[in-house]
């Protein structure tokens, strides 16, 4: 593996750090890779050379949240980590996943809105993990399952929920209600 140049290196720490304060600041959608090099103070062709869209920029900076969830499904404690019922493991994934995204909805919608949202990595891994809680809990056809138990955390349904007045708390209660659907088979 090469290692980053010192110039560079500190280069994507101010695009980072310019394009969190802008995603936090106004709609995520509506950031541009200009305002982003300006905010940062590099010039487009060093930001280009990187990150080729506003949305890469928001997966690098949503993508270590995810790491750390990911680590938790795999190898952390039930009923989050293994070793739990698959009912009770996707409540878990629900309440973790409602939490990230009431910290970080900003990023997610940047990263992951319309289709640009199915050809993430962290999307994948979502889809693999509450595939195997499926096939696990032995249900008819998981595979036309999975992506319906995943539409309620599309970042701009979250968004939209919040704007409305829902609670994360609510959310959550919800979406463990419907975990639920798992215990029934």
């Amino acid at each position: 593996m090469t290692k980053e140049r010192a110039d560079a290196a500190r280069n994507r720490g101010k695009v980072l750090a310019a394009a969190a304060e802008l995603f936090a600041a106004k709609d995520p959608r509506a950031v541009t890779m200009e305002n982003i090099a300006r905010a940062a103070g590099v010039g487009r062709g060093t930001l280009y050379r990187r990150y080729p869209d506003v949305a890469s920029i928001a997966t690098a900076l949503l993508d270590e949240h995810e790491k750390a969830l990911q680590h938790e499904l795999l190898q952390g404690p039930p009923p989050l980590g293994p070793g739990a019922p698959p009912h009770e493991r996707l409540a878990a994934f629900y309440a973790a996943m409602a939490e990230l995204l009431d910290q970080h909805v900003h990023l997610a919608l940047g990263a992951e809105t319309g289709a640009r949202r199915y050809a993430t990595g962290a999307y994948g891994f979502w889809r693999a993990h509450v595939l195997a809680l499926l096939r696990e809990a032995d249900v008819a056809d998981p595979d036309a399952l999975a992506d319906t138990l995943l539409a309620p955390l599309a970042p701009d349904v979250f968004a939209y929920q919040r704007e409305r007045g829902v609670s994360t708390a609510r959310l959550t209660a919800a979406l463990t209600e419907l975990a639920r659907v798992l215990d029934r088979q």
